[in-house]
């Protein structure tokens, strides 16, 4: 991966195509001479989601015959449907080379805010929405202003803190205890309905996918973020608005968040103050299995999306086979360990052909 937008020795201020994991540098892939073994293993590495959740599908469908049934798929998508809300919001921080830890606090905040605040949540569907979406929004604000305004360079510190702090927040406001009696448009219509075979959850989910895949893919904005994940240095020489584009990306990060907080909420048909906890550690595992770099300047939504069907294939097939929930997070924490080694490897790779094309000139 480049550590500077290619722009740079041509003086222009837009960086150019996003190097996502689907579609990396193609000046590191080219077939060339005795490059075809590095560009060979990158290209695995590129596929390899695809591939392993394509094995997955496969392996559950054999050791489960209930695995392939319309209402474990829709289970399934539902399931998912969480951590790729959140997986979202994370990609778009991680690629900034940034990371949100505060998300499990805000998912759960986005649900016990207004439900703590509305006399009958049950009665004010809309209202509870756009309060739970502006409490996310909030929340980003809150990280964006600490990190770029407060100037603190430690973006993993930050969003601790505000997880410590909007986690208390949220324990105070709801004594402690889940809120119960949300809307009919949680409880019912975004729990339980369909469009066609597709769970309503999942619908709101790829509409929320779509919209950012064209922000980050087709909007200038997209791309400088990923020019500011390769090099913020060089991105800043550029012109590029450094500090308004990370403020954007944990905004959006909060506002995901708050998706997912309604999802929970929808699921469960409660606002529960702890219910975040469980899901930080799959949002940013996905966020790496679907191609994301930790180092930032790489990944894409439908990266994002596949990692997140990984995991939740991974915890609804061994829930089938009655695989104990303590061994499912040893299990995921596994999948942790070789999602980092694969993005240490791909940029030993890529810098290695680096140097491979740099002798040949």
């Amino acid at each position: 991966m480049k550590t500077e937008s290619p722009e740079g020795e041509r003086g222009e201020t837009t960086p150019s195509k996003p190097r996502g994991a689907s579609e990396p540098d193609t000046r590191l892939v080219e077939r060339r001479g005795g490059d075809w073994p590095l560009v060979a293993a990158l290209r695995l590495i590129q596929f390899g989601p695809g591939v392993i959740l394509a094995a997955l599908l496969l392996v559950m469908s054999v050791l489960s015959p209930f695995f392939l049934t319309g209402e474990n798929l829709q289970n399934l998508g539902t399931q998912s449907a969480i951590v790729a809300a959140l997986a979202l919001g994370q990609l778009l921080v991680i690629i900034a080379r940034g990371i949100d830890a505060s998300m499990a606090a805000v998912l759960a905040f986005a649900a016990v805010f207004p439900a703590a605040l509305l006399d009958d949540p049950s009665r004010h569907g809309a209202i509870f929405i756009g309060l739970a979406l502006a409490t996310g929004l909030a929340a980003g604000v809150l990280n964006g202003g600490l990190i770029v305004l407060g100037r603190i360079p430690q973006p993993l510190i930050v969003t601790l803190a505000t997880l410590g702090i909007v986690g208390g927040v949220s324990l105070v406001v709801s004594g402690g205890r889940q809120v119960i009696g949300l809307p009919p448009v949680l409880s019912s219509t975004l729990a339980n309905d369909t469009v066609g075979p597709v769970p309503a959850q999942v619908v709101v989910l790829l509409i929320v996918a779509g919209c950012m895949y064209m922000f980050l893919a087709k909007s200038r904005w997209g791309r400088w973020i990923y020019a500011i994940g390769g090099n913020p240095e060089a991105a800043s020489r550029l012109g590029i608005p450094v500090g308004r584009v990370t403020f954007s990306v944990y905004v959006l990060s909060g506002v995901c968040a708050a998706v997912a907080g309604l999802f929970f909420a929808a699921q469960t048909n409660a606002a529960v103050p702890t219910a975040g906890n469980a899901y930080l550690l799959d949002a940013i595992t996905a966020v790496v299995i679907g191609g994301a770099s930790l180092f930032g300047g790489r990944g894409t939504v439908m990266g994002a999306l596949v990692g997140a069907l990984i995991l939740g294939t991974i915890r609804n097939g061994l829930s089938l086979l009655n695989v104990e929930p303590f061994w499912q997070t040893v299990a995921i924490g596994c999948v942790v360990l070789v999602a980092l080694e694969l993005d240490v490897l791909r940029g030993m790779l890529e810098n290695r052909l680096r140097v491979s094309r740099a002798t040949e000139h």
